[in-house]
């Protein structure tokens, strides 16, 4: 006798007694096909009744293919006894998907025919719900179980538990070993850890110390030189404003001559106007009294208005023109505007750099503190792993006080139930803790890996950044020693137009002190300026021979014993170095700098067009 199981979950079903109020019970629903061979093969359907929270709640119906035909014939069934099965499991399914529903369209009914289901015949009605009546689909008859039925269910619950029990054994056993051998690891590592993390703490005070002292140096020279360039800037934006001036005043002189000879012309063509006014009036008046007169006086009129409109045109004129000298007046002005703005950017440089030291100094900080939190998540997580010793060792004695508590459990079947249900309850919260205790090592060891990785990418930022300044401070005293070539040269080629070309070559327009830059390198740590040369410095140079600017510079390298130009190795482009700020592009593309500059460091002409904001982002 082959048993087959085709359905076994639990469905929520109202029940019905003579008498009684309906109430809702869990009713778990087991049906199975039962195959026999001897003597004859049949089939077999068999559905069992049963309660999870009641162990003596137990009905039976087993349906053979002689029943069913009674039952077809009876209730009007249309499946025959193959197809009956699946259409009852698929009926159980909808009444389970329903039975959430306030108002369900398929549900369960169990009637019985006493006030209680105290071992009496029930039946199993599945009914749908419509608007005009309660559809029974299908009714089935359910016996109680009998005693021997009832200790047989009991025996295979029993059966299956113990099965169970030693699976969760076995697996406990599987998950101490393995816990041991992850403390053990946890351990090493954290070891091995506080020891680096110890040397990293002295390489870092050390190399704070070193920093906080170059930047203090730093600071005190750049403040002397911002000081200096400050007075500068003062002295030449007060003698460009005197000029300015007295240009001002010259033009505002001629304007106002200007306008006086427009309003003796407005009055001349308003009195021209206001005349013609008047005798087209009279016109008007001669034309009501005189038919004759009257084309005469219309032609005289069109004439006049042909006068009209060409005083009108000469009016506008004159407006347009008025209009214009207003725009000269108001370009003036924005001009001095101008002027005032470029004195409040150099200030705000030396603010920029007193903000720039501020955040130097909050970042050394920073990283101090996130040192000594560093150090409290290594504290919490020496206390955790004792916490954690300390429940194996509790887990342990508890599974010692189990095993003698299964040895007693033999006696009597009631107290063997309950026990099992107890130890099943630890189990699973022993479970629980040995899994969360693994969770939080695997989660302290990436952290303490992202802090490794976090303090090896700062290293690696102030190395760049040391590089980054070397290079800079090579390119920016080769462009001074040039720039400085360049008006020697102009001084002595054109003393004449010397006043002219030098205020241009040297304005405090074309260069602006932006923040300091850090380098990488360790022996070249003073900040340098970044300077960007516009277009109004190179405007006057290529008006000079293109042959004798660089005669000069070549000569006076020559005599110092200079090198002249940077060295290739500056120009070279590596995959992980950081852009050069601080040129822009007007600088590499004039003509009296390409002499010097090495054939890789010259711009290629799709380059020469960008504008400097390409390269200086903050300027």
């Amino acid at each position: 006798m082959a048993a087959e199981r085709i359905f076994d979950r639990a469905v929520s079903v109202r029940v019905r007694g003579c008498g009684c109020e309906e109430r809702r019970l869990n009713v778990r629903v087991n049906i199975e096909l039962l195959s026999i061979s001897n003597p004859v093969h049949k089939k077999d359907l068999a559905v069992r009744l049963t309660d999870d929270t009641d162990p003596f709640f137990l009905y039976n119906l087993v349906i053979s293919e002689e029943d069913f035909q009674s039952l077809k014939s009876q209730q009007g069934l249309l499946v025959d006894f193959s197809a009956f099965p699946q259409k009852f499991i698929d009926l159980l399914q909808q009444c389970i998907q329903e039975q959430n529903k306030d108002i369900p369209r398929f549900l369960l009914q169990l009637v019985s025919s006493a006030p209680a289901l105290d071992h009496t015949p029930v039946s199993l009605n599945v009914v749908e719900t419509n608007p005009f009546k309660h559809l029974t689909h299908l009714s089935l008859k359910f016996l109680p179980g009998t005693d021997t039925e009832i200790k047989k269910f009991l025996a295979n619950c029993l059966k299956c538990l113990k099965e169970d029990k030693k699976m969760l054994e076995e697996k406990l056993k599987k998950t101490e070993e393995d816990l041991t051998r992850q403390l053990s690891y946890t351990q090493q590592s954290l070891s091995e850890k506080s020891r680096e993390l110890d040397k990293l703490k002295n390489e870092w005070t050390a190399y704070t110390t070193a920093l906080s002292n170059k930047h203090s140096q730093e600071l005190t020279s750049e403040k002397e030189r911002a000081l200096q360039a400050q007075t500068q800037y003062q002295q030449q934006h007060e003698q460009q404003k005197k000029e300015l001036e007295n240009l001002h005043q010259k033009s505002i002189q001629q304007l106002q001559n200007r306008l006086s000879e427009l309003e003796v012309i407005n009055k001349d063509l308003t009195e021209r106007r206001y005349k013609g006014d008047s005798t087209v009036r009279e016109l008007k008046a001669k034309l009501s009294g005189l038919e004759d007169e009257c084309q005469r006086a219309k032609q005289e009129v069109l004439s006049l208005r042909r006068e009209n409109t060409t005083l009108d045109a000469e009016c506008h004129e004159k407006e347009k023109l008025i209009n214009q000298l207003q725009t000269r007046v108001a370009v003036l002005e924005q001009e001095i505007k101008d002027k005032d703005q470029l004195v409040t950017r150099t200030k705000e440089v030396l603010d920029a750099t007193q903000e720039q030291k501020v955040i130097l100094e909050e970042s050394t900080e920073e990283k101090q503190r996130h040192i000594e939190k560093l150090e409290t998540t290594i504290k919490s997580l020496s206390a955790e792993l004792l916490k954690a010793n300390e429940i194996i060792k509790k887990l342990q004695g508890d599974l010692k006080t189990l095993m003698s508590k299964l040895k007693l459990k033999n006696t009597v079947t009631i107290q063997q139930e309950k026990l099992l249900a107890e130890k099943e309850e630890k189990l699973q919260k022993e479970q629980r803790e040995s899994q969360e205790m693994g969770q939080s090592l695997r989660m302290k060891e990436q952290e303490v890996g992202k802090l490794r990785e976090q303090l090896e990418s700062t290293i690696q930022k102030l190395e760049e950044s040391k590089q980054l300044l070397k290079t800079n401070e090579n390119v920016i005293t080769w462009l001074n020693r040039q720039l400085s070539e360049v008006q020697m040269a102009k001084k002595l080629d054109s003393p004449a137009s010397a006043p002219a070309g030098g205020r241009a070559a040297v304005s405090p327009l074309s260069m602006n002190f932006m923040e300091p830059i850090h380098g990488k390198n360790g022996n070249s740590q003073c900040p340098v300026s970044k300077v960007q040369l516009n277009s109004q410095l190179l405007k006057p140079s290529r008006c000079l021979d293109a042959h004798t600017v660089p005669a000069a510079g070549l000569a006076a390298n020559k005599e110092n014993g200079d090198q002249l130009g940077l060295e290739p190795k500056y120009f070279k482009k590596k995959d992980d170095s950081i852009p050069l700020r601080g040129l822009s592009q007007n600088t590499l593309n004039s003509e009296y700098l390409k002499p010097y500059l090495p054939a890789k460091a010259q711009p290629s002409p799709k380059a020469a067009g960008t504008p400097a904001s390409a390269y200086f982002p903050g300027s």
